[in-house]
């Protein structure tokens, strides 16, 4: 029995930070699966001038690399829940910074594992974003 993973995020300009934790994700299991945030959220989460990418572009980029065998792009409004349901991850990897701690017994109640993985010093989207004038 293969061992799911399930990492979520926004990845709009891929960069090593975005590489090391998805890396590192799928070294956590058998199967990675990324939850891919729409352009609206995007929006809501980064400010108005994002994503620099559309969710299909993102999508394509995430689904070329070796290591993510499945790219789920989600709606406007995504339902974490049900899609952890629908899902049934062994593992959910995130970093400190993620909202999903907030709620990790509930996650954890679904019979997900919530796995921490540690950020590596790189600049992050929006800092690349802003020191190409594109924010």
């Amino acid at each position: 029995m293969r061992k799911i993973v399930l990492v979520g995020g926004c990845f709009d300009i891929l960069h090593l930070g975005h590489i090391y934790f998805l890396k590192k994700a799928r070294g956590l299991g058998d199967y990675l699966i990324v939850a891919l945030e729409s352009d609206k959220n995007v929006k809501r989460l980064k400010g108005t001038k994002r994503p620099i990418h559309t969710q299909k572009q993102r999508a394509e980029i995430l689904k070329s690399l070796i290591f993510v065998d499945k790219v789920i792009s989600l709606p406007p409004s995504p339902n974490y829940e049900l899609l952890v349901k629908k899902i049934k991850p062994d593992i959910i990897a995130c970093d400190i910074k993620d909202n999903l701690l907030n709620n990790r017994k509930r996650y954890q109640n679904l019979g997900a594992k919530i796995v921490v993985i540690k950020k590596i010093k790189t600049p992050s989207t929006s800092q690349i974003a802003k020191l190409l004038k594109l924010e």
